[in-house]
């Protein structure tokens, strides 16, 4: 890490079909290999299947199910003479989106469904009501955090 100076943050271009940066770093993330028409089929495929099944606008439940997702409070290990205590500090809104959106496609890419359409499409849903492996993802992480709140004075 650049001790200079903080990297500059690179502004991304918002997708073509809702015009959303968040759905872009969305697709940028399930992106393999710079396959982006790929990803962008499973993602608007994805988008269908949630309007078909829930009826409602698809890039409402996107964002109700990353606002369900994102951590309010997780731990970091800190050393303090010898030891490692993990102790809980706030996080910060660029990386609550950037842990929720990781978690989601994390999730989606270990469900048995058939394709990734269908397991993308499946834990939108779950994430938006409150279910699903993103959403114990971000419950362990406070649970973390709240068992390690007696550690709380170390915070930096």
């Amino acid at each position: 890490m650049s001790r200079r100076h903080s990297a500059e943050k690179r502004e991304v271009i918002p997708d073509a079909k809702y015009g959303d940066t968040v759905l872009a770093k969305f697709m940028n993330s399930i992106m393999y290999d710079g396959k982006k028409s790929a990803a962008e089929q499973i993602v608007y495929g994805a988008f269908d299947i949630v309007e078909a099944k829930a009826k409602a606008d698809p890039l409402g439940v996107f964002k109700q199910a990353l606002e369900n997702v994102a951590p309010a409070i997780e731990v970091r290990s800190r050393r303090v003479g010898g030891a490692t205590y993990q102790v809980p500090v706030e996080v910060r809104t660029e990386r609550r989106q950037a842990l929720a959106i990781r978690w989601i496609i994390t999730a989606a890419r270990g469900r048995n469904d058939k394709t990734m359409v269908d397991r993308l499409s499946a834990e939108l849903l779950d994430a938006s009501n409150n279910r699903g492996a993103a959403v114990k993802k971000r419950e362990d992480t406070h649970r973390m955090a709240e068992a390690n709140r007696a550690f709380s004075h170390y915070r930096w």
